[in-house]
């Protein structure tokens, strides 16, 4: 048997019953398929028994890679490389449909390199379907006014339609991790803020969670040096007083806007 690398957070998917739940998410027959860190190839099978168009997999581990070419031959396209150096955009031409146990300690890098990247004129997937650490999963579909909302939750809500499908226990991967994983659903939004500098958001959220527990008015005139007229253009006497825990998004992508707009 493989042994995982506990240096890629590998933690290898083997209950069936959740391998047969994750692939039933969405139909996959004759779709263009993209699965992140294979692994053993045991959510590979079955997403090839779905009759996918093309299967595509990205894997770092060249111990995996060897046996994948034997277990799948050609029925696999292999791309042997880290998922955070690749181009998806240039995987194909049509839209993919991905799934990934993805690694935990590099799963909200992934999520957010894909989102500050995307091409709004050609998003390049039309479906996740990605498995998060249950804690990390509960940040990214939390909402305003509670604890785990923060940068994660503004950046994964920007753009995609969050829906969570069901948490796995420890139980289901083999070594066992000592916490839940939730399987979680994403789809691309008809309608989002469009923001000139994606990183802009990303310099905002990253400013303002920083003082998450203070009020706006301090992290505002940080990002903005104190700008008095867009101090008056965007903030009522009320505002001010909120927490950055209470921030909306529709706020939070109007700033986004702004910073595109000026030499700040």
């Amino acid at each position: 048997m493989i042994k995982a690398k506990k240096s890629l957070g590998q933690n290898f998917l083997i209950d069936k019953n959740i391998i047969n739940k994750i692939t039933n998410v969405t139909s996959i027959e004759s779709k263009i398929i993209l699965e992140i860190g294979p692994g053993t190839g045991n959510l590979t099978s079955s997403i090839l028994e779905k009759k996918p168009k093309k299967l595509y997999v990205i894997e770092k581990d060249d111990n995996l890679v060897k046996l994948l070419k034997e277990n799948f031959s050609n029925k696999i396209d292999i791309i042997n490389d880290d998922v955070l150096n690749i181009n998806e955009n240039k995987i194909c031409n049509d839209k993919l449909i991905v799934f990934g146990n993805l690694p935990y300690n590099i799963s909200t890098e992934i999520l957010c390199k894909w989102i500050l990247n995307l091409n709004d004129e050609d998003i390049w997937f039309s479906n996740l379907i990605l498995m998060f650490q249950k804690e990390v999963a509960e940040r990214i579909i939390s909402k305003h006014n509670s604890s785990n909302y923060g940068r994660l939750s503004i950046l994964a809500n920007w753009k995609l339609d969050i829906k969570k499908i069901i948490d796995i226990k420890p139980n289901c991967f083999y070594p066992k991790p000592k916490i839940e994983s939730t399987l979680l659903f994403f789809s691309i939004k008809k309608k989002f803020h469009k923001v000139k500098n994606p990183y802009n958001l990303e310099k905002i959220t990253r400013i303002f969670f920083r003082h998450r527990r203070k009020m706006i008015k301090k992290p505002f005139n940080q990002m903005f040096l104190g700008n008095l007229d867009i101090s008056k253009c965007f903030f009522t006497s009320s505002l001010q007083l909120h927490r950055t825990d209470n921030l909306l998004y529709s706020l939070v992508f109007g700033l986004a806007i702004i910073l595109s707009a000026t030499s700040f």
